[in-house]
């Protein structure tokens, strides 16, 4: 079974954002959680994929102290397989400028949070490469309640493989799924 349908199998219907077909290409609409006004719609996206609704998985707390920030998360995750690639986008959305510490922490858990998935994967659904070829990449989009104005990203050198060298996006306007994942 493909990667993507046991994501399907194993989220919750209400964890996950609809797909749209829009003239003949996909999108999907990401609306921050704490900012119903804020969202931006994402272009372009394959066919086989997943959007995941990341911090409504609930915050292990209960369990971890939380001093590191292990028990954050971002808000969204997009786990996609374009046939030339495998990729997880981990996507934190801001309404107003945030520390880049927590940011970092947030795209981190989210990290955290899909590698689980992954072990429950390869535990429940016996599928031992599942999710292994994924690549990650991570993305912060601030100023998204604001007018939107030029689309302004900032990246480091190399790609945006860590949460440390996230991809920042500020007033997005419109933006392709290629540009959060890396390329083609």
């Amino acid at each position: 079974m493909p990667d993507i349908e046991i994501l399907l199998e194993m989220i919750k219907d209400d964890a996950r954002l609809g797909v749209v077909n829009c003239n003949g290409k996909n999108q999907v609409t990401l609306v921050e959680p704490q900012n119903d006004k804020g969202s931006v719609v994402v272009f372009g996206l394959p066919d086989d994929i997943v959007v995941i609704k990341a911090d409504m998985f609930t915050s292990p707390d209960s369990v971890f102290c939380g001093s590191k920030g292990e028990c954050k998360r971002a808000d969204f995750v997009m786990v996609a397989n374009s046939g030339k690639k495998r990729v997880i986008v981990c996507i934190e959305m801001k309404a107003r400028r945030d520390s880049a510490k927590e940011i970092v922490q947030q795209l981190a858990g989210t990290r955290c949070f899909m590698a689980y998935c992954q072990e429950i994967g390869k535990t429940f659904w016996q599928k031992k490469d599942f999710l292994n070829d994924y690549v990650y990449r991570f993305v912060s989009i601030g100023q998204i309640s604001i007018a939107k104005k030029q689309t302004r990203m900032t990246r480091h050198a190399g790609l945006h493989d860590r949460p440390e060298r996230m991809l920042k996006i500020a007033w997005p306007h419109h933006l392709q799924f290629n540009q959060l994942a890396g390329g083609s």
